[in-house]
């Protein structure tokens, strides 16, 4: 196997929401969940894929776990012959003031520029000698994400003012960037404006290459229309590494294909026939999953979850599962959340601890996944990074193929199993999605697999 793209995405629902752009762009993709140990991952992934995905749970972790997970990916991609390394963090810049976007940035261009010939730099990219350079381009403006003089925007508030300053786990209060990421990295951070984006892609690499002849290690950019990501995507395929959301993944196989490293694939987001009950897990807080919630209680069942009970023993549990087994038995789909709003999380933070609040809520959502897909549900909706990740662990999956859109961000994706038909696994980032996406996303994927459910 020989990739054009290797990705190392901080959740898995980010990574979803990459491959997504990857496969709308025309490059056949796969999605991995970890660093495979072995081969045995790539046993069913066709030879001719042009990206592969690999999902982290880093976002939140401890820094220096985040950078051995993220250097373990890095080795595992290069050793397949990625041209070109992809970091994928949120639209949000979800971090803390300690990283990990910065950190892991650092540590992905260290090893880079360690394992370049010195002489391909010195034919290719003189500037990097000193150390490289990489990209921060978080922005997608399909779903409202854009960044302009440096500063983030959620349609049109900032960062700051948008909801994620009541992260539960990485409240972001401040918009400018440029300060965000200087917070996480000792090295130089600098802009590349919109004006300079104006003025084409040539410009915005020369741009590039006279902040790296200054030092400047990392440089966010501007972005507030897909023309100023196609003008990135121009000015930076062929550095090493790039960073940011899943817009400029958008951008890139355009210049890949220019070059002549991509073939022309019909239909790259096929999926099998979809079978099985309907499930719907949310654990994200945010205000369009809280939205989401309310819009699919109104039309269907659900059942919410609440950490100070789950903390009390199994009864709740319990009584969640024998919910969601009636509802199913009826038709479905069917709802359970833990997704509240930021003064019910804060009071069961304070209560339990953050660490423990959110502990109790992924143990409960990875139980209800496995438990309920071994007793027959095939079509599954997650909301949430981190439970999407706790929900993908708990099933032990490895791989994901990765199908057509729902919404901007999110595609259905099928997980093979061993003597049966794939599960059929939407992992949806908590900022992502309409209103009514919970109840739009089932007839979506029947559109896409051709066939009903059974």
């Amino acid at each position: 196997m020989s990739l054009v793209l290797g990705a190392i995405a901080d959740d898995f629902t980010g990574a979803t929401d990459l491959a997504n752009n990857l496969v709308r762009a025309g490059m056949r993709c796969v999605q991995l969940i970890g660093v495979p140990d072995d081969d045995i991952a790539l046993g069913a992934i066709d030879t001719h894929v042009d990206a592969v995905v690999v999902a982290l749970k880093s976002r939140s972790c401890p820094a220096p776990d985040a950078v051995a997970d993220s250097l373990a990916a890095l080795e595992w991609l290069e050793a397949r012959g990625a041209r070109q390394i992809f970091f994928k963090y949120c639209s949000t810049f979800d971090s803390t003031d300690a990283g990990n976007i910065g950190p892991v940035a650092d540590a992905l261009l260290e090893r880079l520029r360690a394992t370049e010939p010195e002489e391909r730099l010195r034919a290719t990219q003189p500037e990097r000698l000193g150390g490289g350079q990489t990209v921060m381009v978080p922005a997608f403006p399909a779903n409202g994400r854009s960044v302009y003089q440096g500063h983030l925007f959620v349609d049109d508030r900032l960062l700051n003012d948008s909801g994620m300053q009541h992260h539960p786990l990485n409240p972001m209060t401040d918009a400018d960037l440029v300060r965000v990421l200087g917070r996480q990295t000792a090295h130089p951070v600098g802009l590349a404006a919109r004006s300079v984006l104006a003025r084409g892609g040539d410009a915005t690499r020369a741009h590039l290459e006279a902040l790296a002849a200054d030092g400047v290690r990392h440089v966010v950019c501007d972005s507030l229309d897909e023309r100023d990501l196609e003008v990135l995507a121009e000015a930076v395929v062929d550095l090493p590494l790039v960073t940011g959301g899943s817009g400029l993944g958008q951008a890139l196989p355009a210049q890949y294909r220019r070059r002549g490293w991509l073939a022309e694939v019909a239909e790259p987001g096929r999926l099998a026939p979809a079978v099985g009950g309907a499930l719907v897990l949310s654990g994200s807080c945010s205000r369009a999953t809280l939205g989401q919630v309310a819009h699919f209680l109104a039309h269907h069942p659900g059942m919410a979850l609440d950490p100070l009970q789950l903390a009390e023993g199994g009864a709740h549990l319990d009584a969640t599962l024998a919910f969601a087994r009636e509802n199913l038995a009826a038709g479905g789909p069917v709802l359970v959340y833990a997704s509240a709003d930021p003064e019910r999380v804060k009071a069961a933070q304070q209560a339990l601890g953050v660490a423990r609040a959110g502990e109790l809520v992924e143990q409960a959502l990875g139980l209800l996944a496995s438990t309920l897909v071994d007793e027959g549900v095939g079509r599954l909706v997650v909301a949430g990074g981190e439970s999407s990740g706790a929900v993908v662990s708990a099933l032990g999956i490895r791989q994901l193929r990765i199908g057509g859109q729902i919404d901007p961000g999110v595609p259905w994706t099928q997980a093979p199993r061993q003597g049966q038909a794939p599960l059929s696994l939407a992992l949806k980032s908590g900022n992502f999605g309409g209103e009514d996406f919970f109840t739009r996303a089932f007839t979506v994927l029947d559109e896409l697999t051709g066939e009903g459910r059974t």
